[in-house]
């Protein structure tokens, strides 16, 4: 199956769920001191859809995954996770949510202390405590071997090369079986080969769990290769959402530079 051919099942797909929304940011606001990063911005993601979110340095892209996820509050603006307003809840009600929630941090964010093993276990070890230990590693090691990484449970994180820290992380962000995935710059500062490895792993992962997938990234082939739809933000503000060819065609100035640069 083409790369095409691939994104146009998956939206068929998410057709078919209904187009209920996973993830709905609606009219989010957030600032730090005087600087507007996220300026009332409106974006929503459906199950088995993945968006990539562009942008360039400091627009507020990670900034945007940060408020999702719950480690930062809007200044005003909602993010409703599967319908459900996730600002004001208790750290308990939020600690729920986010068990449903994978995230894959840009440097992958690996516990140096821990083998490879070891750090995909430990949201296994903290959530999942009716597991027994044949039971967890039987997990762990299912994870590993479907990023590839099945043969590097011992190793520590600084034997590891850029892309198979991303792999374990990958593994980790799926422990808990999560319907959403996000997803910071998972390519940045890995080779062509290793990025293209990456793109195709996500892709193998996105069609085998058909998660709502957001994925925050500066580099537009890897989006072009794995998002169904595409959001530049400028200014911030979204000032283009939709394909890869509505980009393409936009006549919008910041989005044909941001295409010319890229």
């Amino acid at each position: 199956m083409t790369t095409t051919d691939h994104i146009a099942t998956k939206r068929e797909e998410a057709h078919q769920d209904g187009g209920a929304s996973a993830v709905a940011v609606q009219d989010l606001h957030k600032s730090f001191g005087s600087q507007i990063v996220l300026n009332g911005i409106g974006l929503t993601v459906s199950r088995g859809e993945t968006l990539a979110v562009l942008g360039r340095s400091g627009t507020g892209k990670s900034v945007l995954l940060k408020l999702i996820i719950g480690l930062q509050k809007p200044d005003s603006g909602s993010v409703r996770i599967h319908g459900q307003d996730i600002a004001g809840l208790a750290l308990d009600q939020l600690g729920e949510i986010r068990k449903k929630m994978g995230f894959l941090f840009q440097q992958a964010a690996l516990y140096d202390s821990l083998t490879v093993e070891q750090n995909v276990a430990f949201p296994l070890q903290h959530h999942r405590k009716e597991m027994s230990r044949s039971e967890r590693s039987d997990r762990v090691k299912e994870l590993l071997a479907e990023v590839g990484m099945e043969g590097n449970l011992e190793k520590m994180p600084s034997d590891l090369s850029g892309g198979m820290r991303k792999r374990v992380g990958l593994a980790r962000a799926l422990a808990l079986e999560p319907d959403i995935l996000l997803l910071d710059e998972p390519t940045a500062g890995l080779d062509p080969i290793s990025s293209a490895e990456i793109d195709d792993l996500i892709l193998k992962l996105q069609e085998q769990y058909r998660m709502a997938s957001i994925v925050v990234t500066h580099d537009l082939h890897s989006a072009k290769t794995i998002a169904d739809r595409l959001a530049l933000l400028d200014g911030g503000n979204v000032v283009i959402a939709g394909t890869f060819e509505d980009l393409q065609h936009s006549d919008v100035e910041c989005v044909r530079g941001f295409l010319k640069d890229s």
